[in-house]
């Protein structure tokens, strides 16, 4: 195959969520099949022994980056006493959120103070800024919280890049609605990064339909296949156990996702798509 391999990034989000996500993704990470894992610190699983374990895979493997994954929907609390709206305690569930984001009913500055407060508590747990900046379930580019994110990232991470969500043109199709919506909302989200100097990945993939018992490994081949040297490809490995059936619906599927990286067919299909993590 000619020309040198294309760099991508495969970060696993959610780290912190659970206990069986926390212990598939340092699994995956010492194995050297991660070169990035997304921290929530707001997770049910984020006590000493989780960062510590955490530290212990990163430390096997010196070329993966750690984030924050920055969380403001439900079912999680927020680290501020006065974040609004809330419901019943919690963060607004991902429809409500992307609603009262488009019908500008946020307040930007509460919002930047509860990012600024998740940043400040990573760089506790861990000793250092996060290596990058993203949000779970893409709030960071919901608009209001796009500009409260970059803010609270230009102050307490300078040099942090941060993930856009946009589809490179040869990966975009027309028949995946989800990933249409993040194209539109990402595009000003780049925009707003690049006025404010903030680096980001050049190419996003690995949206899909969760509720559907996909072929992962295919899935694989085409998030890889088009993606731009320096791009990103979004993971969700783990382990199911009772805290993740508890938090969030997408369970059985983060094993599928995790057998199929710790297998032997992941590096082949990077190779036959030139690509190196």
């Amino acid at each position: 195959m000619n020309g040198e391999p294309r760099h991508v990034t495969l970060c696993a989000d959610d780290y912190g969520i659970s206990p069986g996500v926390n212990r598939a993704i340092c699994d995956l990470i010492s194995k050297k099949r991660l070169n990035a894992t997304s921290v929530m610190v707001v997770g049910a699983a984020i006590g000493r022994g989780d960062v510590a374990a955490l530290k212990q895979a990163l430390a096997s493997n010196s070329g993966c980056e750690v984030g924050l994954h920055t969380t403001l929907t439900a079912p999680f609390h927020p680290l501020t006493m006065h974040f609004k709206p809330l419901e019943d305690g919690f963060f607004l569930p991902l429809g409500k959120m992307l609603r009262v984001s488009l019908l500008r009913q946020l307040d930007p500055e509460i919002v930047r103070a509860e990012i600024a407060a998740q940043l400040a508590l990573f760089i506790e747990l861990f000793g250092k800024a996060p290596d990058y900046v993203d949000g779970h379930q893409h709030v960071q580019l919901f608009p209001q919280v796009r500009d409260a994110f970059v803010n609270a990232v230009k102050d307490a991470a300078p040099r942090a890049w941060v993930r856009q969500c946009g589809r490179n043109r040869a990966a975009a199709r027309l028949n995946n609605p989800k990933a249409l919506l993040l194209d539109v909302l990402s595009a000003k989200f780049r925009r707003l990064c690049a006025r404010s100097a903030l680096t980001f990945n050049p190419g996003f993939a690995g949206a899909y339909d969760f509720n559907r018992a996909n072929d992962f490994a295919g899935l694989m081949d085409g998030f890889v296949k088009n993606l731009p040297a320096g791009g990103l490809v979004m993971c969700h490995p783990g382990f199911v156990d009772d805290t993740l059936i508890s938090l969030d619906p997408l369970t059985h599927q983060r094993e599928r996702e995790y057998e199929f990286l710790a297998s032997d067919n992941f590096p082949k299909v990077l190779a036959a798509n030139n690509v190196r993590l």
